[in-house]
């Protein structure tokens, strides 16, 4: 593990640190705000998926996560969007390529032999934490914006038992029927939809749910409204009668200023649920 930069940050550590990645072959990066309270011990980690084109920096310097994790005494991970490298495979769309892996372990050329993000997410990146810094691994919580609401909602359902509690902000919420997700699962996952499945929080949502506390905020001024599809989501969790809230906020975008804006009702809310409240 390389130290890239720690700074203090709300008497905790805001740091930044990489490492080489056997699932996705090559050097990761990513970052890491430790409480105080992970001095004296292993603290609950609540995990930040990012959304299209952004790295391991946009949350951690925009969403400020660290201010109200730092009251709760919980650990906050900022993992990249996609590997990253000169022999790493990418395309001239904003939405394919680096800095946009979709969480998914990539099936295809040119793609599989680095996007493998679900395997870094789910696997990898995990073992690495708990080996390296004071974090409880069996009190963890998900989250994350927009294609990283997405990994956050699926990880959560396909993997039971793993994270106590879910949230996203503006999620990807129906990839297999929106094109931000349908152009994205045919290039890494091939053209049989039947792999998507898993990957769409709607249908997941439908079928099985999440055995927990789920919330949602989305803007009702979203400029990606049409390829969010919120709807979809909303209708699975009353199919489902799944715990949990959805709400829309009015006059919100889909910009870092919303999710700001209500970083606090989330941390809050993984809080309850990571100290059994």
């Amino acid at each position: 593990m390389k130290t890239i930069s720690e700074n203090a940050s709300f008497g905790g550590t805001q740091g930044v640190y990489s490492h080489a990645s056997t699932a996705c072959n090559c050097e990761m990066t990513f970052g890491l705000f430790l409480p105080a309270e992970a001095r004296d011990g292993p603290v609950p980690v609540l995990w930040y998926l990012s959304g299209l084109t952004c790295t391991h920096e946009n949350a951690m310097n925009k969403a400020g996560a660290q201010t109200w994790a730092a009251e709760h005494g919980i650990a906050v991970v900022f993992p990249d969007t996609s590997p990253r490298g000169d022999d790493v495979a990418d395309d001239e769309a904003y939405d394919l390529g680096k800095g946009a892996g979709f969480y998914v372990n990539a099936t295809q050329d040119p793609w599989k032999p680095h996007f493998q993000m679900w395997d870094y997410i789910a696997e990898e990146l995990p073992a690495f934490l708990g080996a390296h810094f004071a974090l409880d691994m069996d009190r963890q919580g998900i989250t994350g914006h927009s294609m990283g609401g997405h990994g956050a909602l699926t990880l959560a359902m396909n993997l039971p038992g793993r994270f106590l509690s879910v949230s996203a902000f503006a999620p990807i919420a129906n990839p297999t029927g929106s094109d931000w997700g349908r152009k994205q699962l045919t290039a890494y996952l091939g053209e049989d939809d039947a792999k998507w499945a898993k990957h769409d929080a709607s249908l997941l949502m439908a079928d099985v749910g999440f055995d927990g506390p789920v919330l949602i905020d989305q803007g009702a001024a979203d400029q990606f409204l049409d390829l969010l599809k919120p709807e979809a989501l909303a209708a699975a969790l009353a199919s489902k009668r799944q715990q949990g809230s959805f709400r829309m906020q009015p006059a919100y975008d889909h910009s870092y200023f919303f999710v700001s804006t209500f970083m606090e009702d989330h941390v809050a809310f993984h809080a309850e649920a990571l100290y059994g409240g």
